[in-house]
């Protein structure tokens, strides 16, 4: 199975007045391609942060991190900016849409940045909302759709620019228990298509969907387990 993140000796510093906190203590981690893991552990254990890091919207203060084969803990702001338009597909708590924008257009943004023509974002963006049962919808805008359709959206986006990997920062969190539900459920389809997926939840019923749980405290990891999955 190959590596899709090797991360080694990882550590975050902030400085706050005259002292550092140390927020991430030397993390080391492996993820292959396809795996299914969630992160958890409670407020200030450092996995938000972890989560910004893997999504290359941070940078360490030293250690590496490989992210499908490329050293991207040394890049530069544009490098990276390229790095998280290609390789990564954000799902945010907040659903992060443009609020007068249709959902086919908002599935279709990161397409521009990449260089798409017109015809190609609009046929793949097409592809993706019916992938994640919004084909009705493509004309609507987010007011127009309900908590859980916008989170559709936003999984959508993430998908176009076929990355390798999807992150998803408590993407239930502003969502009822049954959407919550028919979210995950759609999680687990995409990772069933062949998707890396990382989660960061403090929900337990939510990490329960993935196959692999990373537990943080004080920024380092408490505990790695593995489920045994059935087909």
């Amino acid at each position: 199975m190959s590596k899709v993140i090797e991360i080694r000796d990882i550590k975050r510093d902030f400085p706050l007045g005259e002292e550092i906190v140390k927020v991430l203590k030397g993390i080391d981690l492996d993820i292959d391609r396809g795996e299914y893991v969630a992160f958890m552990g409670p407020s200030g254990s450092g996995k938000s942060t972890l989560m910004n890091l893997l999504g290359c919207l941070d940078t360490p203060t030293s250690g590496s991190y490989i992210l499908n084969g490329k050293d991207v803990s040394k890049m530069s702001e544009d490098e990276l900016a390229e790095i998280r338009n290609k390789e990564i597909g954000f799902v945010f708590q907040t659903f992060n849409l443009l609020p007068r924008t249709t959902a086919l257009d908002n599935v279709a943004l990161p397409m521009i940045y990449a260089g798409a023509s017109k015809s190609e974002r609009i046929e793949r963006a097409t592809e993706v909302l019916k992938s994640v049962g919004l084909g009705d919808r493509m004309d609507h805008k987010p007011n127009q759709l309900s908590g859980g359709q916008r989170q559709r959206v936003a999984v959508g986006r993430a998908l176009v620019n076929k990355p390798s990997i999807i992150l998803a920062d408590e993407p239930t969190g502003n969502l009822d228990s049954k959407t919550s539900v028919e979210i995950m459920k759609l999680f687990d389809d995409i990772h069933a298509a062949g998707n890396t997926v990382i989660l960061v939840t403090h929900e337990e019923d939510i990490a329960k969907h993935a196959h692999r749980i990373i537990r943080l405290m004080d920024g380092m990891i408490e505990s790695d387990e593995r489920k045994t999955v059935t087909a």
